[in-house]
């Protein structure tokens, strides 16, 4: 089981990276210890996912790297993804899933699926 991912960003960026995961996806923003703070980054849980944002000296975003979240209702995200301006690049090559990839605000990618319910079909 893994508890967390994390992605990198550049220094300074923590309001565009709650503007994003916070009020995009809809994840809550949760304190990171005081020794940790003081890196700057923010951390970010929901939908049974935890993501930590990383000051990268020479941030360079991920753009093959990517973590895979589960998530609830694609299509929404999918549209609040649109609304935001952020890319939604749908990929129907991973069998039982439906899935997309986008770019966080720095580039970063990141998958989001959700199983395809087999008995309907």
């Amino acid at each position: 089981m893994i508890h967390h991912v994390q992605l990198s960003c550049p220094a300074g960026s923590e309001d565009a990276l709650r503007a994003f995961y916070t009020g995009v996806l809809g994840l809550a923003e949760i304190p990171k210890p005081p020794v940790l703070a003081a890196r700057g980054g923010c951390w970010f849980r929901g939908h049974g996912i935890e993501l930590h944002l990383g000051v990268e000296v020479d941030f360079r975003p991920a753009r093959k790297a990517h973590p895979g979240l589960i998530w609830p209702d694609l299509d929404t995200l999918a549209d609040r993804l649109t609304a935001a301006g952020r890319p939604v690049d749908w990929d129907d090559n991973f069998p039982g899933m439906r899935r997309f990839h986008t770019a966080d605000c720095h580039g970063n990618r990141l998958e989001f699926l959700h199983p395809v319910d087999t008995e309907a079909q």
